[in-house]
Order: structure tokens, then C-alpha cells, then sequence
């Protein structure tokens, strides 16, 4: 994605959906080269094209997020799998890579999973893997639980590894969500200090949403694609965290 595609990509997120000629006017280049952005950003799972404008994906419809990119974020998922132990604790907070991590540890069948994600739970119920869904305030769309309830459990249950869902990184905000209560459930999830894990594909780098999940220096494990931004990659090194290649 160049920096052109990624201000387009920002401005649809922001606004939910614009118009082909306010892009033009923002931009400043051609309705014809808006259009072909838009055509490659479609095709790459970013946005959806309507007549005369683009519109933001249903972002809580982890059904329809789990197909963009699925051979990547599977990849990924039975790359973060071979970092879990057998007979370990891990909590998956949410994200559709995580799904695919929690469907792949729950088919090992040795491992017991934590979620706040009432998706995951459905996801791998017949499965003989030991799952906890931790109570809270449902979320229809993502299926997710949250607030206060949520927390309590998670500072009352315990775990050696978290996994982390997460909507862009930004070098000036670190790992941020579109969710305000779901980054909440992640901060209290790294506050916990254990080994917290974020399973991502390259398209969330240079993306900033509004809500930060925690300092970046409490991050031990970052899980991407090799098309991540070489930049950023050595800007979290530098933090400590370190770095796999699914």
C-alpha cells in the first residue's frame, strides 16, 4: 500500500464512507487514479466500493474478516500455536488471526483457552480443548464481552501467555483499537504482565484507530507477515519486543 492508498484508506475509516469526488478534491490527483485506489483497496480487503463512493467494512463481522488474507493469518496462527506449550494456560482476547490460533490449539486438544470472545467459544466447542469464556456486557456485532464484569475475571483468573487483537500500530500511538472497551479488556489483559502476544497480518501497520491497548514496552511477542514495514519492525525491536515471521 503507498502513502496515497493509506490516506484513503484512513479517510474512509474515519468518515465510514466519502465520496469518490471529496477524495479527489483531499487528494488532489484524478478521479481515475481515486478509482483504481479504491478498485486495489477493495481487492485487498481494506474497504467496499459503492456507487460513487467507499465505504468501511463491516468491522465487527469476524466471519467476513477471517476471509481476507486467510491463508496469511492461518499461516500465522500454526506459527503462534508452536509458541504454546502443551498443557498451557493462554487467554485469546479476540481478532479473527486469534480465532484461527484458538481453532488450531483447541484441534491439539492440550491446551486450556480463556476468552472474552463468545465467537471463539462457538468457534471450538466441539473440540475436547478446555475452554473458559469469561462473563461481561455482550457485543452483538464482534460477539465480544466486555466492561466491568470483564475485567474483574481477568484480574481473577490466571494465565502464562495472552494473545491480542489489534486494529493498527502507529511509531507515535503504538498498538490501537477501534473499540474503546475492547482496548480497555486488553489493558487490563497486559497489566497482568505475562507474556502478552499480538498475532497481526502487515496490513494494520500505519494505521492509527482511537483507543491504545497499553504501552508498547509491555508487549513480549510480536507474530506478523514479512511485508511488515521494516521500519516499524526495527522501531519495536528497539522497545524489546520481539519479532517472528509467520
Amino acid at each position: 500500500m503507498n502513502p496515497r492508498q493509506n490516506e484513503i484508506l484512513q479517510l474512509v475509516n474515519d468518515r465510514k464512507r466519502i465520496q469518490v469526488t471529496e477524495l479527489v478534491e483531499i487528494i488532489g490527483v484524478s478521479g481515475v487514479t481515486i478509482r483504481q485506489d479504491l478498485t486495489y483497496l477493495e481487492q485487498e480487503g481494506y474497504l467496499k466500493r459503492v456507487h460513487g463512493a467507499a465505504t468501511t467494512l463491516q468491522i465487527d463481522d469476524i466471519d467476513s474478516r477471517l476471509e481476507v488474507r486467510f491463508d496469511i493469518k492461518q499461516a500465522l496462527a500454526n506459527k503462534a500455536a508452536d509458541l504454546v506449550a502443551p498443557n498451557e494456560t493462554v487467554l485469546i482476547e479476540g481478532g479473527s488471526a486469534n480465532a484461527l490460533l484458538a481453532r488450531t490449539l483447541a484441534e491439539r486438544g492440550d491446551v486450556t483457552i480463556i476468552t472474552p470472545s463468545a465467537y471463539i467459544a462457538h468457534l471450538i466447542r466441539n473440540t475436547s480443548a478446555n475452554i473458559i469464556l469469561l462473563g461481561g456486557v455482550y457485543q452483538p456485532q464482534g460477539e465480544s464481552l466486555v466492561g466491568p464484569l470483564t475485567k474483574l475475571c481477568i484480574e481473577n483468573i490466571h494465565f502464562s501467555t495472552a494473545f491480542l487483537g489489534i486494529d493498527g500500530f502507529h511509531q507515535d500511538t503504538g498498538f490501537t483499537s477501534r473499540d474503546m472497551m475492547r482496548a480497555d479488556i486488553a489493558s487490563t489483559i497486559m497489566a497482568k504482565r505475562r507474556r502478552n502476544i499480538i498475532l497481526t497480518d502487515a496490513s494494520k501497520f500505519g494505521q492509527i484507530f482511537p483507543s491504545t491497548i497499553g504501552a508498547t514496552n509491555n508487549i513480549s511477542v510480536l507474530l506478523t507477515d514479512d511485508s511488515a514495514p521494516k521500519d516499524d519492525i526495527s522501531f519495536l525491536k528497539a522497545q524489546g519486543v520481539t519479532v517472528y515471521f509467520g
